[in-house]
């Protein structure tokens, strides 16, 4: 058995070293091909050239138009740096293969509170514009949320999945403008077919925490329909939106869930599915964890110290996984620069995914918010099946944009937060639907 152990440590040891040199070659590359863009844009500016002169208009929104309301920051703060405006100018299709949205609904995510005070501006405003790397751009005014409800107003010439009227769903990439506005932008590669049982408000809350469990769970966990049967899986801080997304996926696929949270989310996440419930406020909830079997998956959505005593409650030497979306690298390459920030993270990364290794024989992953179209296709079946429901905790008004950051910032979520931004969508005003509702759906599917 040692001999064996040995062994899997030095391939996986092996791997990690070649995955790291890798990355550290990829932010050399990064470099080279930003230096290399930017002087070749400056080229095409002085010589008149730029692709992006070929634009078409909108064909079924009002097309003389050319500004769009549109909540926007100007700088980086707190929630004073929120500002309403009809001057943002309308998006404008450059490319065959993007989409144009009239946007019925959007939802808020912690994502969102973070980018407002500045979060990962360093490496999405490099994604937004790689020249800046050599200059400082600036990225305002900037258009956040990431969830997406509308409908197909125009389609550029290469796009063969939807057509103007197609009503869709999506979940905008953070280095693009965002969906608190009338109409977003996005290439059909991002975008999906709404589920057909859920209104824009229902279908506004899901995009994004479906992205996001999709890429931790099955591109970092290694977890699919098919294999999902015999698993045991723990989900720690289960009852905000990426949670009650995650327990309902993983139900779906036949894994059994295990989930911490308060006890007053008890309700919520056992009416979802939830096999068994730990309140993370007991002080022996680390006890009660360790009493029971091993788990083959762990998605942590709360970080700090929850690695440290979390970790042993994997199975041993058997490929079990640690997943965590709470990862130091967008903090790293605001406070220390992209290169010295990349690198840090990366041998963050390294060291804890190789003690971890030799120690017990577990995967230690990051995993980062991901859009996928096609994905959220399959979503869309789960949906309209009845195997997965929104949770929708609150729904304000566009004119409410404020207040609904004020609620999502408060903490403690059960669910999603929604802003209606056209009035065509079902009834104004703010609502909220209660756990027990909730409750009471899902149980009733």
């Amino acid at each position: 058995m040692l001999s064996e152990q040995n062994r899997y440590c030095r391939q996986l040891e092996h791997g990690f070293n070649r995955v790291f040199f890798r990355a550290m070659a990829s932010i050399r590359f990064l470099w080279l091909l930003n230096a290399k863009t930017a002087n070749a844009m400056k080229t095409l500016v002085r010589s008149g050239i730029c692709a992006c002169s070929r634009k078409r208009n909108i064909c079924s929104s009002p097309s003389r138009l050319q500004n769009m309301s549109a909540w926007v920051i100007d700088q980086f703060g707190s929630n004073g740096v929120l500002r309403f405006t009809e001057e943002i100018s309308l998006p404008v299709i450059n490319v065959s293969s993007e989409v144009m949205i009239k946007v019925n609904a959007a939802s808020l995510n912690p994502l969102d509170v973070a980018m407002r005070g500045g979060y990962g501006a360093t490496l999405l405003n490099l994604r937004r514009d790689p020249s800046s790397v050599l200059s400082s751009s600036n990225e305002f005014p900037l258009i956040l949320g990431r969830d997406v409800s509308g409908t197909v107003v125009d389609c550029g010439s290469g796009v063969t999945h939807f057509v103007p009227g197609d009503e869709v769903w999506a979940a905008i990439p953070p280095w693009k403008q965002g969906s608190l506005a009338e109409y977003v932008k996005l290439t059909e590669y991002e975008v999906s077919h709404k589920p057909k049982s859920l209104s824009h408000a229902e279908a506004a809350s899901i995009p994004y925490v479906a992205s996001t469990a999709l890429s931790a769970l099955v591109n970092a966990g290694g977890l699919c329909r098919e294999s999902c049967a015999d698993k045991r899986v723990l989900i720690t801080g289960a009852s905000g939106g990426v949670g009650t997304f995650s327990i309902q996926l993983l139900k779906a696929w036949g894994a059994h869930v295990t989930v911490t949270c308060s006890q007053n989310a008890e309700g919520l996440v056992r009416g979802l599915g939830a096999d068994e419930v730990v309140d993370y406020t007991a002080e022996d909830a680390p006890q009660q964890l360790e009493l029971m079997p091993k788990f083959d998956v762990i998605l942590d959505n709360v970080g700090g110290d929850t690695e440290q005593w979390a970790m042993g409650l994997l199975k041993p030497w058997s490929g079990a996984k640690y997943v965590t979306l709470v990862s130091p690298l967008l903090l790293n390459t605001d406070s220390m620069g992209l290169v010295d920030g990349t690198f840090q993270a990366g041998c963050a990364l390294h060291n804890k995914a190789f003690e971890n290794m030799l120690s017990r024989g577990v995967f230690y992953r990051w995993a980062f918010y991901a859009p996928d179209g096609p994905a959220l296709d399959d979503i869309s079946t789960l949906v309209d099946g009845g195997k997965i429901l929104p949770v929708v905790e609150a729904q304000f008004p566009f004119s409410q944009v404020p207040q609904a950051f004020q609620k999502l910032e408060h903490g403690h979520a059960r669910g999603k937060t929604v802003v209606k931004v056209s009035e065509e969508d079902d009834s104004q005003g703010e609502t909220v639907e209660s756990e027990q509702g909730m409750q009471e759906k899902a149980q009733g599917s």
